[in-house]
């Protein structure tokens, strides 16, 4: 239901985690153009700064750890001072480096999870007091939560415990008329590959090459069609949809 301007998100308050680049970024600008307030977070406090002159308008930053408790409750308190609710959660905040099984240290494992499956249950949980009854919470899983993918189980397994999420939530929050969804994107050019993954740049671009190879549509995604589908999720033009996985991949993962 679009109001007469066209925007899907008119006066909606939205919180995004992992807000400053890639995907997060990309949503929150789209948020922003269909006429939400965005309450954007991340780790980088310049990355935000630069983050928020991007999005231009209608965008507030809270520098944070989502894998932090306390981060979260400040993160929060921002948006009761600021907003007193929210509307729109999209916790898309998450983590993923190489490492074999063979070779995977323990710090790799607990820093994969801290972030995907513990900030992920705690930045949803320390939202709800400030949910709107109808509200939409949109979690990013990926891919990896239905496929094998050698070097990346710790993340891959980090992101079906997100998916699971998304079901037992919907159940628990379908009372407040919360739908809870997750979003999974397929090979995505953003900078994470590069930057956050472990690998060399030119390990990152032959690990792009491969993944185009098995996308059926024959290319990485943009960020910009990751933020179409959140968008979708976010609106009323998805009242009907709780608890799915919407695969925004290619076809990677479905064929």
């Amino acid at each position: 239901m679009s109001n007469e301007n066209g925007q899907k998100l008119t006066g909606k308050i939205a919180v995004i985690t992992g807000g400053s680049s890639g995907i997060g970024l990309a949503t929150a600008k789209r948020f922003v153009e269909e006429g939400a307030h965005v309450v954007i977070t991340g780790r980088r406090e310049k990355e935000l700064k630069e983050a928020a002159a991007f999005i231009k308008k209608n965008v507030t930053t809270v520098t944070g750890d989502v894998s932090r408790l306390e981060d979260l409750d400040r993160l929060y308190a921002v948006v009761k001072e600021k907003h007193g609710h929210i509307d729109i959660l999209f916790a898309n905040a998450g983590a993923g480096t190489i490492a074999p099984l063979e070779v995977a240290t323990e710090a790799h494992f607990d820093q994969t999870f801290d972030v995907n499956v513990k900030g992920m249950f705690f930045t949803v949980q320390k939202a709800l007091p400030l949910f709107k009854d109808g509200g939409s919470i949109i979690l990013t899983s990926s891919v990896a939560n239905v496929k094998g993918l050698p070097g990346f189980t710790a993340y891959a397994a980090s992101k079906a415990a997100v998916r699971n999420f998304a079901r037992g939530w919907a159940m628990e929050l379908k009372d407040r008329k919360i739908r809870v969804n997750c979003m999974s994107p397929g090979a995505i050019d953003t900078p994470a590959l590069a930057t956050t993954t472990g690998l060399t740049a030119e390990q990152a671009k032959q690990a792009a090459e491969q993944f185009v190879t098995q996308i059926p549509m024959g290319r990485r995604g943009t960020s910009e069609e990751i933020a179409a589908a959140v968008a979708f999720l976010a609106s009323d033009e998805s009242t009907y949809i709780t608890g799915v996985d919407l695969a925004v991949d290619g076809g990677m993962a479905q064929v």
